[in-house]
């Protein structure tokens, strides 16, 4: 056993463990992400100063319920953490029990619900700013250069990749580079008055603190959805300035850019029928854990290595990161 390893075990037994969750009506995709927000300690520190005063139906108010569950997840106890209350809840807003999900639509849904069922505008827009990537779509002409720009924000970063081996950086560098739009698929100009050629571009105007990848691994193949088992390389830290010089508009000001991994969201199993689990970096020992429903058990960074493409213990799905400088003093 490595010395960082008996390390981990040692100071684990003096501060917070990894609680587990129960698997309820098909719930490992929800009790995955639970791991995930967990692990975002920001996002419970900000629904800690939520007073959710004046609520009418608690049951069907999804932060209310959230707020409850990470706090029982942060207690120090061997038993799984009591969950149902959020599980129906989530049903209560479309989010079905006993039903398959993809973590990525409900993780989104949880934001969503988040942002209109939170009374406190203020905070509701802190967790939003919590994930959001701000971008500008840029339009060109390919007749006349005109260029029409958009701004809007995603929470999610959505990375297609390859049927064959793909990098972070791969995948990164495919989707802010510049997309020729021709044929049946050329836009409309506002200057030309019709539907010309046209380059379409991404470009980043801010980067959040917690940045949320998510790599697309199920595809359409004839009105079937397939699972792609490829590899994707992640790096355990990374320099965003470094992946695509020219993915920044010209109003992106932010200096550092960099990013450490702590949560990834594995799936394993066919696009039809699978199960989630998640690897989460603990806050205080900076050990990762692995979590599958209510067993959770110590891990390593070649452990979640190992999600890089497909096998026994599944691929990774999402990719959670935290901008360098927010990580919180260890005897805090």
């Amino acid at each position: 056993m490595s010395y960082l390893l008996k390390l981990c075990q040692n100071v684990a037994h003096r501060y917070l463990v990894v609680r587990g969750l129960n698997n309820y009506y098909l719930s490992c995709c929800v009790n995955t992400l639970l791991q995930t927000l967990n692990a975002t300690w920001e996002l419970a520190d900000i629904l800690e100063k939520w007073e959710d005063a004046g609520l009418g139906a608690v049951g069907e108010n999804v932060p209310f319920q959230l707020k409850g569950v990470l706090k029982a997840m942060r207690e120090n106890c061997p038993q799984p953490a009591p969950h149902k209350d959020f599980l129906h809840c989530l049903d209560r807003n479309c989010i079905r029990l006993q039903t398959q999900h993809d973590a990525d639509e409900v993780f989104l849904s949880i934001l969503d619900l988040m942002q209109r069922q939170m009374d406190d505008r203020a905070l509701a827009l802190e967790i939003q700013s919590l994930y959001k990537i701000s971008v500008e779509t840029q339009l060109q002409c390919l007749e006349c250069n005109a260029v029409q720009t958009q701004n809007s924000h995603l929470l999610s970063l959505p990375l297609h990749i390859r049927e064959d081996q793909n990098s972070l950086e791969d995948c990164m560098n495919s989707f802010f580079q510049q997309q020729e739009l021709k044929g049946i698929n050329c836009c409309l100009c506002a200057q030309c008055e019709t539907r010309t050629p046209s380059r379409q571009g991404v470009k980043v105007r801010s980067l959040p603190r917690i940045l949320c990848i998510q790599l697309k691994r199920f595809r359409n193949y004839h009105g079937r959805t397939l699972k792609l088992d490829c590899k994707v390389s992640f790096p355990e830290t990374f320099d965003f300035s470094e992946i695509h010089k020219e993915a920044f508009s010209t109003d992106f000001t932010q200096n550092d850019c960099r990013y450490t991994l702590y949560a990834v969201v594995v799936h394993s199993g066919t696009a039809t029928f699978g199960h989630y689990t998640a690897y989460v970096r603990h806050k205080v020992t900076n050990c990762w854990h692995y979590a599958d429903d209510s067993h959770v058990s110590q891990s390593s960074w070649e452990g979640v290595q190992k999600t890089y493409e497909g096998g026994y213990s599944g691929t990774a799905y999402m990719l959670m990161y935290r901008r360098d400088g927010e990580q919180q003093d260890i005897s805090g």
